[in-house]
């Protein structure tokens, strides 16, 4: 295997963990938006927590695309 499949396997992994998770991580920044308006306040781990997952998720999206990584959707 090399590097780059290395990588790409990585990438695609992380990614997975983000969609198995317990706290779902936001499709787009539009949908963190929308749930911080709608909390009004209430569950603020829950928020952080998604923004967290939001942040990774386009971290790595961002690395595979700077190597020329095509994703799977």
């Amino acid at each position: 295997m090399t590097k780059e499949q290395n990588v790409e396997v990585i990438i695609q992994k992380q990614l997975a963990k983000l969609d198995r998770g317990i706290v779902a991580t936001p499709a787009s920044m539009n949908d963190l938006r929308a749930f911080a308006r709608a909390n009004g306040g209430n569950m603020d781990m829950l928020l952080v927590h998604q923004a967290m997952q939001y942040g990774m998720k386009i971290a790595l999206q961002n690395i595979a695309d700077d190597l020329g990584i095509e994703l799977s959707k």
